[in-house]
């Protein structure tokens, strides 16, 4: 299997090394400080589940240099999904799989008037990691499992192949016939929890005992379980109990990318999270009060911190 990782941040990264390390045929597509550190020292992934060290790296910038693939884990952030799109053309099979690795729910939708349906396989990322400096991710606990499937639900070989792939890597895959689903249940839980730890700017640690704050996660995930429903979604009716669930078991010291990002005065992805959440909501008339004033409060930090001047 040849796979290529576009996009080799903390998820791209940390799931690429493990591949890589397991003997899997992977290359980088990468940038900037970041490129040039994994060819010159290769990629470490530190963390909770100990330290990976992938060393010679294949790391290039240019996707016409790799060749088809049999699988790219399409890693880029919301923004970059339209012209990262155009640029693996060069990279694609007659078979290869395109996993959307992205926070929202939208990235396979884009995706696919540019690469074609067949290629398109939706992905659910469940690994909390950062470039801590260029040729180093630093992941938080040991969670590192990966959710895909065809968009019509059927068994595929080539599902199948990286689901076996992600088990020699030590990697959860889960090679679902429901991914939709799949797709929205983690969306409930991050287009809330993101925009609430960037608002509070604060891990969860700090935020879900608080009994101030608790009832407000349950009106967030309640509103994109509604918009999701409203979509034609089959989200099971425990969702709420299961995403709170996971609020108390993940370490106190994780925060969501985007409250990551948000404290580093970096451009956040909140058009596509509680944006998108409100999008759907007027478009099926469904209220999301919540989501409303959390996008109202953050949007003046879309592009990264304002000037005060």
């Amino acid at each position: 299997m040849r796979v290529a990782i576009v996009g080799a941040g903390g998820i791209g990264g940390g799931y690429g090394a493990a591949l890589a390390k397991a003997g899997v045929d992977v290359t980088f597509i990468a940038r900037g400080a970041h490129l040039a550190a994994m060819k010159s020292r290769g990629l470490r992934v530190e963390g909770g589940r100990g330290e990976t060290h992938v060393s010679p790296t294949q790391a290039t910038d240019d996707p016409k240099t790799v060749g088809p693939v049999d699988v790219v884990l399409f890693c880029v952030k919301l923004w970059d999904v339209d012209s990262a799109g155009q640029q693996i053309k060069p990279m694609m099979g007659r078979d290869t799989a395109v996993v959307t690795l992205q926070n929202g729910i939208d990235a396979h939708e884009r995706l696919v008037p540019i690469l074609g349906e067949a290629a398109v396989m939706p992905g659910v990322a469940n690994i909390s990691a950062v470039i801590a400096e260029p040729g180093v991710i630093r992941q938080t606990g040991t969670v590192m499992r990966m959710v895909f499937g065809e968009l019509d639900g059927r068994k595929s070989a080539r599902g199948e192949a990286l689901a076996a792939a992600c088990a020699k890597a030590g990697i959860d895959g889960v090679f679902s016939e429901a991914i939709l689903t799949e797709l929205w249940m983690k969306f409930i839980l991050l287009a809330s929890n993101a925009s609430m730890m960037a608002l509070a700017r604060l891990p969860i640690g700090h935020l879900r005992d608080d009994p101030d704050i608790a009832p407000y996660f349950i009106a967030a995930y309640q509103e994109v379980i509604d918009v999701g429903r409203a979509s034609g979604i089959a989200i099971p009716a425990d969702a709420v109990d299961r995403t709170l669930n996971f609020n108390r078991n993940v370490p106190a010291h994780l925060m969501a990318s985007m409250g990551a990002d948000l404290l580093r005065g970096n451009r956040i992805e909140l058009p596509w999270l509680s944006g998108k959440v409100i999008e759907l909501g007027r478009k099926h008339g469904v209220p999301t009060p919540t989501h409303a004033f959390l996008y109202a409060m953050l949007k003046p930090y879309i592009m990264g911190t304002p000037s005060l001047k």
